[in-house]
């Protein structure tokens, strides 16, 4: 048991859903060649002026609103300064004082299946820096093209309500799900468009004080959340133990050594010198303009995983599972539909379609296998005109091929076998081969049963009903 408690505090960005950049009329794309996406205002260049984006604004207040904060009726852009090369104007547009959201919370649920709030300090909007590239040696590139991007940041509140690397990858996991749900980001980690910052310090078990904390710069995984945060409890506890001293600095994450590395010492909120920006003007909020955006709010993920389980009576484990992504949840309301058994369809979203989609890297948006065609399988399936070993073959089959499930069980005769006189002769012919299989049945051992089932559903490739089998291997075995 470790001597130190663990406090966690998490600023997260992600970059928004918008069309255009922040303050300017550049495209707000990823990827492409460096700096062909940038003007003189998201360069900053003398005598450029911005023009606030106000479906950003819009998008920060519907997550400020999701996240159950209260929203600040007036807002002022400022001036965060700090000299470095991916900032060319010398200073990043951000809010400080009434951001758009604050005073808010997100309940998570952990491994053990216990819930925990973790309250949130403030959402606002800012814009995304340009991207530095370290070439190697002694040389390093820039690429603007992400500079002037919409970037909104959640901070969660002081005391922190985190203790632990896995509390800081629920809370992240919980916050891309409603993110993506509210279509404000495509919370897409791997090409930095949602990426967190935990503030982490220890102190000893039972103190009030806060330790030393130092901040880890742009994960862009919940695996890297959870290892950051798990190797720098441990750096910070072994230095401790030996009597050493935390530093207050920022952090970067090496994946591939799997540590820390020093980037800076931390700055302090002084050194930024925030102003008023003179260029914006204010935001003010109209009560009917957040009531109205409040309406407008989606189904957050908590709502539907309780209905999903009230109303079609899945699992609260399968309902979770369903849940925790919009696409998946849509595709299975869009296949329980009907009359076919709405559990058979979790169970299929959940298992075999679920490791299709893994093994081949895909997301349920780019399979193959539509709601409809998954719903027909099943029907087949439960009519008995395939068994449900074949139905797992027919699905790999639609996976691949886009098929039908009536189609590929026309093409390849996978239809059931309806002969109970063909069945049984292959039954009489695995007996035949089997007679200390059978000898040992008749002893009393029931649990070979099986084996002789299994030989006959090989016999007949699968399309032989097991409850039939298993009939016609008792009345010839008793």
């Amino acid at each position: 048991m470790s001597n130190y408690e663990t406090v966690i505090g998490m600023e997260c960005h992600a970059e928004l859903l918008t069309e255009s950049k922040m303050f300017c009329g550049c495209a707000n794309e990823f990827g492409g060649a460096p700096n062909t996406r940038t003007c003189p205002v998201c360069l900053g260049l003398p005598g450029s002026l911005p023009v606030m984006n106000k479906l950003a604004v819009e998008l920060v207040l519907r997550t400020a609103l999701a996240l159950n904060c209260q929203v600040s009726r007036d807002c002022l852009f400022a001036r965060k300064n700090y000299f470095y090369p991916d900032i060319p104007k010398g200073y990043q547009i951000s809010q400080y004082d009434d951001p758009i959201g604050h005073s808010g919370y997100l309940d998570i649920t952990l491994e053990d299946g216990s819930s925990k709030r973790v309250h949130i300090r403030r959402v606002h909007l800012e814009e995304d820096t340009g991207k530095l590239i370290h070439a190697g040696g002694n040389e390093s590139e820039v690429d603007y093209n992400r500079s002037g991007v919409p970037l909104m940041e959640i901070v969660t509140e002081f005391p922190p309500d985190l203790h632990s690397a896995e509390e800081a990858r629920a809370y992240l996991e919980k916050l891309r799900t409603i993110l993506v749900y509210l279509n404000v980001s495509d919370g897409k980690m791997e090409e930095g468009h949602l990426r967190a910052e935990p503030n982490l310090s220890i102190r000893p078990v039972g103190s009030d004080k806060f330790g030393v904390k130092t901040e880890i710069k742009n994960l862009n995984s919940f695996k890297s959340v959870f290892k950051g945060v798990q190797y720098e409890v441990e750096r910070q506890s072994a230095l401790l133990d030996e009597g050493g001293v935390v530093r207050q600095e920022t952090l970067g994450w090496n994946d591939l050594r799997g540590e820390t590395y020093h980037m800076r010492f931390k700055e302090e909120e002084q050194e930024y010198r925030y102003f008023p920006e003179p260029d914006l003007v204010p935001l003010h909020f109209h009560d009917a303009d957040i009531e109205a955006a409040r309406a407008a709010l989606p189904e957050l993920p908590d709502a539907k995983r309780e209905r999903f389980v009230t109303q079609y009576g899945v699992r609260p484990y399968d309902a979770a599972v369903l849940t925790s992504s919009r696409s998946v949840a849509d595709f299975y309301e869009a296949a329980a539909t009907d009359g076919v058994d709405p559990k058979a369809i979790a169970n299929y979203v959940t298992g075999e379609l679920a490791r299709l989609l893994n093994a081949s890297g895909q997301d349920i948006t780019q399979t193959k296998v539509t709601p409809a065609a998954l719903r027909d399988l099943i029907v087949l399936r439960d009519s008995g005109k395939i068994t449900n070993g074949v139905a797992k073959t027919v699905l790999e089959k639609m996976f691949e091929t886009g098929q039908s499930a009536p189609e590929i069980v026309e093409a390849e005769g996978l239809a059931a076998v309806d002969d109970e006189g063909a069945i049984a002769a292959e039954v009489d012919k695995v007996l035949e081969a089997n007679p200390d299989v059978v000898a040992k049945i008749k002893a009393g051992n029931d649990k070979s049963m099986a084996f002789l089932t299994g030989q006959v559903m090989r016999a007949t490739k699968g399309k032989a009903r097991p409850d039939v089998v298993n009939r016609l291997l008792a009345d010839r075995i008793k």
